[in-house]
């Protein structure tokens, strides 16, 4: 199985201007995301799927592999079945480009079941939601079937604790996706649906028209860049580290 990483990154951030290039400690964030997605081992290669030559020419100075895209995509998976389109591979895992911290080994868990299960068209990442983002919209919540597949995906605070007492807790949805590339080409050629519509949430798209996505659980989600105070925040982590 060829399984190849898509990391969409465009300049257009309304609360971050730049935010794929903006520099830590020493590298472009894009750079950063992109050395953590070629550690995941899973992949067989790791690509920056762009419209803005400003992005695919950093890229190709660290080294990495970009590719230009249409700059009329909705979203990033759009990015993604642009590439699929022409590409021989099997699965595409489409890598978050504002997620520099993001651990490896959560790429590789996010791929496992499709590995595993032939039928799966798709698979995502969750976490245990902490109890102040409950009700945060901003905070996506996923409620789980038995055997881990996807029940509904909503930014209200899922599922409802009619009894405090319940072992059930809202779990947090990790923005992390692997596709089938027959179904990701599907997927991309669908029209949005009356759910994904209403909560603004493109993985609504999926349930909607009745398609599988499997659940893995993970120790906790990735810290997003979204803010220059985000932006601080990766940098303090790092430089508690020995930087690279």
């Amino acid at each position: 199985m060829k399984v190849v990483g898509i990391i969409p990154a465009r300049l257009a951030a309304t609360r971050l201007a730049n935010k794929p290039l903006l520099d830590i400690c020493g590298k472009p964030m894009i750079q950063r995301v992109w050395e953590q997605a070629k550690a995941a081992g899973v992949l067989s290669e790791v690509i920056v799927a762009t419209p803005d030559v400003e992005i695919f020419e950093a890229v190709q100075k660290f080294g990495g592999i970009a590719a230009m895209t249409s700059d009329k995509h909705r979203s990033g998976t759009d990015r993604l079945a642009e590439l699929a389109s022409t590409s021989d591979a099997d699965i595409f895992v489409n890598i978050q480009g504002d997620e520099p911290l993001i651990e490896p080994g959560t790429i590789a868990l996010a791929v496992q079941p499709l590995l595993n299960d032939a039928a799966l068209p798709m698979s995502s990442l969750m976490c245990a939601c902490p109890e102040d983002e409950w009700n945060n919209p901003s905070t996506v919540k996923v409620v789980c079937a038995l055997n881990g597949d996807a029940l509904y995906f909503s930014r209200y605070g899922l599922p409802f604790l009619r009894n405090p007492d319940s072992p059930t807790r809202p779990m947090q949805h990790i923005g992390l996706y692997a596709y089938r590339r027959e179904f990701l080409l599907t997927f991309s050629s669908l029209p949005p649906g009356r759910l994904e519509t209403t909560e603004s949430l493109e993985q609504l798209r999926v349930l909607e028209n009745g398609f599988r996505i499997n659940m893995v659980e993970v120790n906790k989600a990735p810290l997003s860049v979204d803010t220059y105070e985000d932006l601080l925040r990766v940098i303090s982590i790092l430089e508690g580290k020995a930087i690279s």
